[in-house]
């Protein structure tokens, strides 16, 4: 004789839209809910355990967002809440086109990947502590210790850590109102 899966509603927000209610078994996780019910593929399952932040979402605070991995963090933990995917850092522009995000555009500028997969988690990791500088600014002399603290949690399997940090970096450096004297 089997278990019955206990089956909850979920409703949060992704990427600034409603979502749900939506009836997801107890104990899946936000990244199946991302891939399997929205069709939103671009966080990745890399370890499932929470350490190499492949699957890394944006959790939206008042305080400020903070990082989230969707692997390890069962999906209705975010009833409620409201996320942003790496779906979400890009905007469509009037007439069609995408406009990427400040640290998407960092990236490719700074060829900050090899084959990618790693890529969703740096870029919300990076736009995390992009928000994070505009309500909290840092001296200059701070940026590399910053950069490096934010992105240390991340796991790139090709070893491209060297230009996502010096994208990172240069994109602090060249945006008004993240850096004091």
């Amino acid at each position: 004789m089997s278990a019955a899966i206990e089956i909850k509603d979920l409703s949060l927000r992704v990427n600034g839209a409603a979502v749900g209610p939506i009836p997801v078994p107890v104990g899946t996780s936000l990244l199946d809910v991302l891939h399997e019910w929205l069709g939103l593929t671009g966080s990745r399952m890399g370890c499932g355990q929470g350490i190499c932040h492949a699957c890394t979402v944006m959790l939206e605070e008042a305080a400020g967002p903070r990082e989230m991995c969707a692997c390890i963090t069962g999906a209705h933990w975010f009833e409620g809440r409201s996320i942003r995917t790496v779906e979400g850092h890009a905007r469509t522009a009037p007439d069609g086109t995408v406009v990427l995000s400040p640290v998407q555009q960092a990236f490719i500028e700074n060829f900050a990947f090899q084959c990618g997969y790693c890529t969703p988690g740096f870029v919300t990791g990076a736009s995390v502590l992009i928000e994070r500088l505009r309500r909290e600014p840092i001296r200059r002399d701070e940026v590399e210790r910053v950069v490096t603290e934010a992105l240390d949690r991340h796991i790139c399997r090709c070893t491209g850590y060297v230009r996502y940090h010096q994208a990172v970096r240069d994109l602090v450096l060249a945006t008004p109102g993240l850096v004091t004297a």
